[in-house]
């Protein structure tokens, strides 16, 4: 094949868009974002995306589940970035729409890692991602003078290890005053051992959030000693975050001022 005809079929290729759908309330959704649904011909969206997004998506567009929840997955990362580059051999607009921001804990780099591989044409539009959104909707700034000023991002997956290095909790306990985790909520026994075992104090504030920013948003407020069988005692299950620090009991003072969709819930 010449060089000639090596760039018609680069011609040919359609376009990937990896679009942060943000956290769940579509007033959080870039215009961007917003603006890609509407003209895209193929959208392949995670199951933590809210309905309220998913209906800004064209009505004539394909649309294709790839959701990944805990035991259930509809699509295995090499099944949804094998289709992405079917997808763009096919179709000029393709959004790979992700809950969140695509980089943080999203798998995104990987995905436009491998698509680039293909020659294929892709760009990131990023998102909200849940680690500050929800906490500001539940009243707890992440940093704060009197508080905290450094913020560490960490996944708490319990399959950490299968695809990216082990989390160093002895570093991480001391490496800034405020720790949010992502995807811990079903390993927390073990990270707040791992947390106190590195020197935190078990009277140190912990807060979990699920459902952030959306209509259903609740919080559970305790501390490193007491988080686990409040967790347990409530049922409080995934998808949810966990905030760490003393930036946690501002959540008395600031969350009356909790947008309006989340005080409807009397929480």
């Amino acid at each position: 094949m010449s060089r000639q005809d090596i760039n018609e079929v680069e011609k040919c290729l359609g376009k990937v868009y990896l679009v942060g759908a943000g956290p769940g309330d579509p007033g959080l959704f870039t215009l961007k974002g917003k603006a890609l649904l509407e003209c895209a011909d193929v959208v392949i969206y995670d199951a933590l995306v809210s309905p309220a997004i998913l209906a800004m998506i064209n009505p004539h567009s394909e649309k294709i589940d790839a959701g990944k929840r805990r035991g259930r997955h509809s699509l295995g990362q090499d099944e949804i970035t094998q289709l992405l580059i079917a997808k763009a051999h096919t179709a000029a607009i393709v959004v790979r729409l992700k809950g969140g921001d695509p980089f943080v804990f999203g798998r995104g780099g990987e995905e436009m890692q491998d698509l680039i591989k293909q020659g294929i044409s892709v760009e990131v539009v990023p998102g909200v991602t849940s680690g500050i959104a929800a906490p500001a909707y539940a009243g707890i700034p992440l940093t704060h003078r009197d508080y905290s000023s450094s913020v560490t991002f960490v996944t708490g997956h319990e399959a950490a290890g299968k695809y990216r290095p082990i989390v160093k909790w002895q570093a991480i306990a001391h490496g800034s005053e405020t720790i949010v985790i992502y995807m811990g909520i079903h390993n927390l026994p073990y990270i707040v051992e791992q947390l106190h075992t590195a020197g935190l104090s078990l009277d140190t504030p912990l807060a979990l959030i699920r459902w952030g920013t959306r209509p259903e948003q609740e919080e559970l407020i305790g501390t490193l000693e007491t988080i686990v069988d409040q967790m347990q005692t409530a049922q409080f299950g995934a998808p949810a975050i966990a905030i760490v620090g003393a930036v946690v009991n501002m959540h008395k003072i600031l969350s009356s001022c909790r947008p309006l969709q989340i005080q409807d819930k009397g929480l």
